[in-house]
């Protein structure tokens, strides 16, 4: 399309949507109007590639989430487009910034779990392969963070209010979910997802739940006007919002039937693919791969296995075969009390055909490893049905053929830990996929200051599609020039985020100081309350001696706590409470200030990760699967403290001791250090420590008499029974953390440009880190799939 046809058709958008000229539109009716042009304009290839991938082995993607992020931009700069909406956008007045700024985040997902699989629907697209995702279609996504009194509070996101035009309804596509106490339509609703310098356009594909009946007019008319619409709210429910709170029964079921309702309509629609294009059923396991993104998915087994039996009439081991060569899993965690089990009451009243199938795998779950000789103490262990609880994980590892970690540490952990029984019966199943990240969406779109430096020492974009190219300007850390450019390119992001911060939040920060950021989901084991403990303790130290020489840091924290998360919101409270100390004083707030960014997702990471000077990945040794934040600073030129967990241990591998500042205690070490742990006399004997944590009760912070920050400090000080007291080892690795800390600052004011030197190093060295290699991995040792190119 030329910039005058471009024009002409973004002109001709503008007047559907908004129904005015282009002259009195708003951002928002540009926004959509320029959407629509996009649309418009990959509407062919997303057809060809829907048929082109139909008819071969295709590989699809489950996930509870899929936290997409803003669509235009990515699309424009996938397109090639972004130059040509700029100078369309100029010939109307309008700033292509503000335009893209009018658009809501998809509320699809929540954190890690979920961004890793929009990546992953970006590496796949990239690379030409045909994957499709199935999801949610949520109406509230998890929810809109906001900060009251320095307590996290939770309100519907609402992002789709105004339209949402990279999504397509599919009403004739529609499926039938059954439950046993309602059937609801699935809906179809399609999001295109573009690649990189490729015509290729793959598919997410999110299902609504509708009901039968969208209104009683038999009750409204009766005036029983409630009545009316209850069927319809019930049957919503199902889709308003991504993970409902479970700490109840009701709860519980509303999170199951989710999980039902999209792995039910996903299957329907894959078995009707194979139907049309091959005729049958019996080679399904051949052309149809999917992979369970952690365990929400798991009902997906059961479920073909109903629908091969009850609806295809296969027998039971011919079944079973096709299912064990179609199921891959790929778990997310080390902590195996944290694999998703229910009640089998729940199944019983939503379910029960799917629990006699459930029960039926366990029947013969049992007897196959009876028969091969294993103890029946391993054997109920490892058993899918648990009394009176069904162990979804469990489940994955019988049916899948493939298991996979997320890192290597984390799945060495899972082999000789979480699921050491598994591994010990099934070890051929085993492989490591360490996580990636899309160089897409964070490098080349979201800094592209950094961007262009790249470009032009590589002398082509070669990098976008290939990040393993950075590895041949490694030398340039050596050239002077280079480094100031790339210290003076990190300037210009953190000026940018100091006036992003101020114009969202009315915060002022220098951007002088060093950036140190944690952003992640907010959990005990992700230690934010470490790094709180850190910065009150550095309060502290500079109040007793305002002559100390401390370099000054801004500390920028973004988390949402789960709603039923108590103690996560206690973090969330501590952490504001200790930035309205630090922030307040007149002489503190000149040297650190602390900065929560409120609502914290994926346009907000994309302001501050170019602007980051210090990466904090500091959970507990063993604790973190992968982490994917740590990969986005990489690529990003921030250098990482960090524990040695997760894939943390692969950049320091790919990086050097030198370039990334390591602390704290090694996972092996754990188990021996915890057998004479005493955390009281730790913070006796750590300078300062029991000071710190004296304030959290002793009235210098205020957690409105609640209790929480009793509970905070009861939770490191002492045992509640159930586990032992600072079960996440906080104030064990706090001394380490601290010195470690410390001394990263200094370094960074010592000498700019060998700090410098080291972030070139850390950013030439990402390519092991982007989701292209990941997802060829997974392409040729896992899916079995080849490029295919429109």
């Amino acid at each position: 399309m030329t910039d005058v046809d471009f024009t002409t058709s973004l002109g001709q958008q503008v007047r559907t949507v908004s129904g005015r000229t282009p002259s009195t539109a708003t951002s928002m009716e540009y926004w959509a109007a320029l959407s629509n042009t996009v649309m418009s304009m990959l509407a062919d290839n997303w057809e060809s590639s829907e048929n082109t991938y139909n008819a071969r082995r295709m590989q699809h993607y489950f996930s509870a989430e899929f936290l997409m992020g803003r669509a235009l931009l990515n699309n424009l700069n996938n397109l090639g487009l972004e130059q040509q909406a700029k100078a369309a956008l100029d010939s109307f007045g309008q700033n292509l910034t503000d335009v893209l700024e009018a658009e809501n985040d998809a509320a699809l997902g929540n954190g890690g779990l979920g961004r890793l699989a929009a990546c992953f629907l970006d590496s796949c697209a990239t690379l030409n392969l045909p994957v499709r995702g199935y999801g949610i279609l949520y109406r509230y996504g998890l929810f809109k963070q906001f900060f009251e009194n320095g307590y996290q509070g939770e309100k519907p996101d609402a992002w789709m209010e105004e339209g949402y035009p990279f999504v397509i309804r599919r009403e004739e596509e529609q499926k039938l979910v059954h439950y046993n106490d309602l059937t609801v339509r699935a809906i179809p609703y399609d999001m295109p997802i573009t690649g990189y310098g490729t015509n290729n356009v793959n598919t997410l594909r999110l299902w609504k739940s509708e009901p039968m009946e969208d209104f009683d007019y038999n009750a409204f008319n009766s005036q029983r006007f409630t009545d009316a619409i209850v069927e319809r709210e019930r049957v919503n429910d199902i889709c308003r919002v991504l993970y409902p709170n479970d700490t109840t029964f009701e709860g519980k079921v509303l999170r199951v039937r989710q999980q039902y309702f999209f792995c039910s309509a996903s299957l329907q629609a894959i078995v009707e693919n194979e139907l049309a294009e091959r005729g049958g059923i019996n080679n399904f396991g051949k052309f149809n791969s999917i992979q369970l993104n952690d365990t929400h998915p798991v009902l997906a087994i059961p479920e073909l296995m109903r629908i091969l039996l009850d609806e295809h009439d296969m027998e039971w081991d011919d079944a079973w075969a096709i299912v064990s060569q179609t199921f891959a899993y790929t778990n997310h965690t080390v902590l195996a009390e944290a694999l998703e089990t229910w009640e089998i009451a729940i199944f019983e009243r939503l379910f029960p055909r799917i629990l006699e199938i459930i029960r039926e795998i366990d029947r013969r779950f049992r007897l196959e490893l009876s028969e091969a000789g294993f103890h029946p103490g391993k054997i109920d262990y490892m058993a899918p049905i648990d009394g009176n609880r069904v162990r979804m994980a469990w489940i994955a590892c019988y049916a899948a053929y493939s298991i996979n970690g997320v890192a290597a540490l984390h799945t060495e952990i899972i082999k000789k830990d979480t699921l050491h029984d598994w591994y010990d019966v099934w070890p051929h199943k085993f492989n490591n996929k360490t996580n990636g990240v899309t160089p897409r969406r964070w490098l080349n779109q979201c800094n592209p200051r950094l961007a262009a430096l790249l470009t032009r020492a590589l002398g082509s974009d070669a990098w976008v599609r290939d990040l393993d190219e950075l590895k041949k300007i490694g030398s340039l850390a050596d050239i002077p020039e280079v480094l100031d450019e790339l210290n003076e390119i990190k300037y210009q992001n953190k000026v940018d985020f100091a006036r992003w911060i101020k114009e969202r939040q009315g915060i002022d920060i220098d951007p002088e100081a060093i950036f140190d950021v944690q952003i992640k989901r907010l959990h005990e084991y992700k230690r934010q309350l470490m790094n709180a403990l850190y910065i009150l303790d550095l309060y502290f130290r500079i109040k007793d001696n305002p002559e100390l020489t401390v370099p000054p840091r801004v500390f920028i924290f973004g988390a949402k706590a789960a709603p039923g998360y108590v103690r996560a919101k206690a973090i969330i409270k501590l952490i504001n409470e200790i930035g309205n100390l630090v922030n307040n004083d007149p002489d503190v707030s000149k040297i650190i200030k602390v900065v929560f960014v409120e609502n914290y997702n994926v346009s907000p990471a994309e302001h501050i990760i170019p602007a980051a000077d210090v990466s904090e990945q500091i959970s507990t040794a063993g604790k973190e699967a992968s982490g994917t934040s740590n990969m986005k600073f990489m690529m990003n030129g921030a250098l990482t403290l960090g524990t040695m967990d997760g894939a943390n241990v692969e950049i320091v591998d790919a990086v050097g001791n030198d370039n990334a500042y390591i602390f704290g205690a090694l996972e092996e070490e754990l188990p021996q250090l915890r057998a004479s742990y005493d955390p009281r006399a730790v913070a006796e004997n750590t300078p300062g420590l029991k000071r710190t944590l004296d304030a959290f009760v002793d009235g210098t912070l205020n957690d409105d008499a609640s209790g929480a920050f009793h509970d905070l400090l009861g939770s490191l000080l002492d045992s509640n029974g159930w586990e032992p007291a600072d079960v996440y080892y906080v104030l064990g690795d706090f001394a380490s953390y601290r010195e470690t800390r410390d001394a990263i600052a200094a370094d960074y004011y010592a000498d700019r440009r060998q700090w410098a030197a080291k972030c070139w190093r850390n950013i030439v060295e990402s390519g092991r880190f982007s989701s292209d290699r990941t997802i060829n991995d997974y392409a040729q040792e896992v899916w079995k799939i080849e490029p295919v190119a429109i």
